[in-house]
């Protein structure tokens, strides 16, 4: 499909990549690790062609289609979502208008022996090719279905995109990328603004892609489900792996271990003739020999080994005095911006060493309830109590926010430290990769991943027994990742951490606050648990949606959620009683779920095969008439549900 041969980049002399030489197939879906800096994003700008001067050359097969998902995307105003959304298919729609033209100059040309009748002939039948292949008599289903999944709203779809913010915006532009089904997908941080939910879907689709995918990604868990191929990008080269990100793993400490012996052997060779170079260049005999060894010594290749191993980083927090028992209670808690609700009546308390984990879509209310517990946001409605001797470490988000202008970067850790950590910050900062010159940065010249790596080690100059970290991972690279998950996993105290990545949370967290619809419900247990009982509700929510747009019935018509007040609370202790009465409308209501997950289940089955043939009469038939019963059988439900409350 796309071929690189000899590729180099280098900037006064500063290489880049030098003489790297790949080939990406149709099937390949291809992850791209490194760390940050390495030339992740630039490889991927150099195969869409964003950038063009290099040495070597990109050689594409034939007339492929490459679609680029970049981080920095500029956005047009004034459309609404789905319109902007439809400008995934200008190109399609642009065919479709040459067909018309083309099967009108066949019914009305009489030639019928000529070349040039012919031809268009042949034009036909490319167009024709062209619009099977990118499933073009099924867009608008296939646009509900992605904008679905990427966690909007069938109510969003008519919304301006102006009042979306920037990270909901690039779901919009990821969703025209997907709709597209370009050859080859380029794919920078693609999870980077979305919730779980999103990231599994996303993750889920990406797998099923029928074309070549590249991508940048730091969530291993996603990158080992849809990636069967990785590029390791270091020191001005690609090493290919043709394997999985988990496997990768595996190969790449095998081949550290040869390189690491063969290094040894390198640098005991490069010594003798150091040491031989020495002791015959002042005798004149030997000058000649000399000069030799030297030219010698100048076209040997030197192994290079970044450091890799962040197990012998011994990284610890500053031990506190110890809290009280319960560290937050609320009541009643709410917060509004104006007649937008973020969340209403919200009811907790989070007691000594819990490890709780805040989820959901962005703009639901997780970061605004942790600038409300560090008393950052003062407005708020309902109230809240800190408990007994809790110090709160706080993780913002936004680090250009709290960082100063002006002070380099070990001013700020040293501003940060006390008289008993002030002699750790040097070695500390070493430990997240500041090192040599990097600590006499300034901070307002630092990229994301550097201001976060810094906000994490001032944390860790200061006694907390409390931490609240809002997107510790964003912009961090793999290895970066791995030794925020470490330091925190020893801490001792009480954590709320606010994440989208399933592998970092992973034995961090044991209790679940999830956001959603303005209201928090707080599940025991793992994200892996919690992530099980997400996907069966994404799946209703999704065909509940899908609904909605075929039969135009307002969100108050279809009740499909828990109500506002019960708060889901996995507790294996208490368990819950119910009269005789209850009980059978329990088992009532058990099956009426059942038989809807089953109406679900054939209609996503339906839906998946439209989308690839011509669907039957017979097959439409069953489709219209499975909507209507699923409709019937969730005002069943209502009806079960609102009989249990009484």
């Amino acid at each position: 499909m796309l071929s690189v041969q000899g590729l180099g980049l280098h900037h006064a002399g500063n290489y880049l990549f030098r003489n790297v030489n790949f080939t990406i197939k149709k099937a390949d879906k291809i992850g791209l690790v490194g760390k940050n800096g390495a030339g992740k994003s630039t490889l991927l700008k150099i195969l869409s062609g964003e950038i063009n001067f290099f040495e070597g050359q990109v050689v594409p097969e034939g007339n492929i289609t490459i679609g680029f998902l970049k981080q920095d995307l500029e956005f047009v105003k004034g459309r609404t979502v789905w319109e902007e959304t439809q400008q995934a298919f200008e190109q399609i729609n642009s065919w479709k208008e040459e067909l018309e033209e083309v099967n009108h100059q066949l019914a009305t040309r009489t030639d019928y022996e000529s070349e040039a009748y012919h031809q268009v002939i042949l034009r036909m039948t490319d167009l024709n090719d062209l619009l099977h292949h990118h499933d073009a008599y099924n867009l608008e289903g296939d646009m509900e279905k992605v904008l679905l999944g990427l966690g909007f709203k069938a109510d969003d779809f008519d919304k301006i995109t102006d009042t979306f913010s920037g990270g909901w915006r690039m779901r919009i532009e990821l969703a025209k990328l997907l709709l597209q089904n370009n050859d080859l997908l380029l794919l920078d941080e693609p999870t980077n603004h979305l919730d779980m939910e999103s990231i599994i879907w996303l993750e889920n689709f990406l797998k099923e892609y029928s074309g070549a995918i590249v991508l940048v990604s730091h969530d291993k868990q996603f990158m080992t489900a849809v990636c069967n191929r990785t590029f390791d990008v270091n020191n001005r080269k690609v090493d290919d792996y043709k394997a999985n990100y988990t496997k990768y793993l595996e190969l790449r400490a095998e081949r550290r271990e040869k390189l690491e012996q063969a290094k040894k052997n390198q640098d005991t060779e490069i010594k003798q003739m150091e040491d031989n170079i020495n002791r015959f260049r002042a005798s004149a005999t030997k000058a000649s020999f000399a000069q030799s060894l030297i030219k010698k010594l100048d076209k040997i290749e030197r192994i290079e080994l970044d450091n890799e191993d962040v197990s012998k980083f011994n990284i610890r927090f500053v031990q506190s005095v110890v809290p009280g028992k319960v560290i937050f209670e609320a009541e009643n808690l709410g917060k509004s911006y104006g007649n937008k609700k973020v969340f209403d009546g919200v009811n907790f308390f989070v007691e000594r060493g819990e490890r709780i984990a805040l989820l959901g879509q962005n703009g639901q209310g997780k970061t605004t309830l942790a600038k409300i517990l560090t008393g950052d946001i003062q407005d708020y409605t309902g109230s809240w109590t800190l408990g007994h001797n809790v110090n709160i470490g706080y993780f913002a988000q936004n680090q250009e926010e709290v960082l100063t202008p002006g002070k380099t970067v070990l001013q700020e850790a040293e501003d940060a430290a006390t008289e008993e950590t002030r002699p750790r910050v040097r070695d500390l900062l070493g430990s997240f990769l500041f090192s040599g010159e990097d600590v006499e940065k300034k901070t307002q010249v630092l990229s994301g991943g550097e201001r976060n790596r810094l906000a994490l080690c001032k944390l860790l100059l200061r006694p907390f027994n409390t931490l609240i970290m809002d997107e510790p991972t964003n912009h961090l690279d793999i290895q970066s990742k791995e030794i925020i998950k470490m330091a925190l996993q020893k801490f001792e105290g009480t954590l709320i951490v606010i994440s989208h990545d399933r592998e970092f949370l992973q034995g961090l967290a044991d209790k679940i606050f999830e956001f959603r619809d303005g209201n928090m419900k707080e599940f025991l247990g793992s994200v892996d648990e919690y992530l099980e009982y997400r996907e069966k509700e994404s799946l209703r929510e999704i065909s509940m949606e899908k609904a909605k747009l075929d039969s135009k019935i307002t969100a108050e018509e279809i009740k499909t959620e828990i109500p506002k007040e019960v708060h889901v609370v996995r507790d294996s202790n208490a368990a819950p009683f119910y009269t005789k009465e209850q009980k059978q409308l329990q088992n009532k209501l058990k099956k009426t779920e059942e038989k809807i997950a089953d109406y679900e289940r054939e209609i996503l089955q339906l839906e998946d095969i439209f989308g690839k043939t011509n669907p039957h009469a017979e097959e439409l038939s069953r489709y219209e008439q499975l909507k209507k019963e699923l409709q019937e059988t969730m005002a069943l439900w209502e009806e079960i549900a609102l009989q249990l409350e009484e």
